[in-house]
């Protein structure tokens, strides 16, 4: 199969400085690297075809030759990578200075190698039930959580009474073995994770009896948690260092806290205003009434003009949610519904009867007759 162009595959002209090589090669490589689409084959052919063009264009006398006389002038210099047992991390061995150092790109670019970055313990995720109220009005919780925290008789680095560790002799301390492979390119460099110490860089001689010289143990804590007013359904709230601690050392995870809001038997939410259902008697529709209704802050008595038609929204304003970015707080809709009696004694009905007739007991043409979703949009 003939080999693509090495311009066209890491996409530069033929003019191409060499500032612009490098910078399409380390574009092209993090995109096609196998750590980035792992079970991908073609993804790791397509890596290994931009390293050997960089092999080559990255090289001002190879390149030169490229120029000259095509694939032909650098065979048995470059197109190794397919074969004789080289490895990825042997690729960015050989062009380190691309990535700025030794390693793969996605180490040098997110805090260097692998024993320079700081461990942090796994997230602790829960989930937390609120009342209207105290979605309304915040609050302060008290949970209790299962979570590793350090051991106190080592003092979390897993020797018995917390005794110094011991450097690892196989890695000197720094966590990796580097190993150098011969091959027709030259030396190769290659970076692994120390087998003896798993990239830790100590070693415990004598293990703490109470963590199994982990450095932690599984512990119940009560943690205060403070919920502010305005939160919502699925919202999470985290909570820094009170996640995990990691084995032997380091950084501690998050505890993350999930929003779920527990249903009110009265008041429904609606984003941040507050939906009540109002059931008055058709005589205090027509007549006129006053009447108390819930609100998040207690009772409130509001007045029902005569003539009140089923349906109308009455509005709240303030007695709503505060919102949890601070614009404010939304209204109290009050949906005013007709109750019709079902079972009339015979007077009652004789009286109904005597009225059904008057004109002001009929509907009037034009009024009282808007949607529920007309009216709703005359406050909105």
């Amino acid at each position: 199969m003939a080999k693509r162009d090495y311009y066209e595959i890491l996409g530069v002209s033929r003019n191409a400085s060499p500032e612009e090589i490098k910078k399409a090669y380390r574009k092209t490589a993090i995109k096609f690297h196998p750590d980035k689409n792992p079970d991908n084959p073609e993804a790791e052919d397509q890596f290994k075809e931009a390293a050997e063009a960089y092999e080559v264009l990255g090289d001002a006398e190879k390149r030169q030759r490229y120029d000259q006389f095509g694939h032909d002038g650098v065979r048995g210099g470059a197109g190794g990578f397919g074969g004789g047992g080289i490895s990825i991390d042997d690729f960015f061995s050989q062009f380190g200075d691309i990535f700025g150092g030794s390693g793969s790109p996605f180490e040098s670019f997110f805090g260097g190698g692998r024993s320079s970055r700081q461990r942090r313990g796994s997230n602790l995720r829960i989930k937390l039930k609120l009342s209207l109220d105290e979605i309304a009005h915040g609050v302060e919780k008290k949970i209790k959580v299962k979570r590793y925290s350090t051991c106190d008789a080592c003092g979390g680095n897993g020797a018995k009474n917390g005794t110094a560790l011991r450097t690892c002799p196989t890695c000197n301390g720094t966590g990796q073995i580097r190993k150098v492979v011969n091959t027709m390119l030259g030396q190769m460099v290659s970076t692994n994770t120390c087998p003896n110490c798993n990239g830790e860089g100590k070693l415990v001689d004598q293990r703490c009896e109470n963590c199994n010289g982990e450095g932690r143990i599984l512990n119940e804590e009560v943690i205060t948690v403070k919920i502010p007013e305005g939160v919502g359904e699925g919202m999470q709230l985290s909570m820094s260092g009170k996640g995990n601690v990691p084995k032997r050392g380091g950084v501690p995870g998050d505890l993350l806290i999930v929003i779920e809001e527990k249903e009110d038997e009265e008041l429904k939410r609606d984003g941040t205003n507050i939906v009540y259902d109002l059931h008055i008697s058709f005589m205090d529709a027509a007549l006129g009434t006053s009447v108390e209704v819930p609100t998040i802050d207690g009772k409130v008595k509001i007045k029902i003009d005569s003539g009140t038609q089923s349906g109308k929204i009455l509005r709240l304003r303030g007695k709503g949610i505060q919102d949890i970015n601070g614009y404010g707080k939304g209204d109290q809709l009050i949906h005013v519904n007709i109750w019709t009696p079902k079972n009339l004694t015979s007077e009652e009905k004789r009286t109904l009867e005597s009225l059904r007739e008057s004109p002001n007991f009929q509907p009037q043409p034009g009024k009282g007759d808007k949607s529920f979703f007309e009216r709703m949009k005359e406050f909105f």
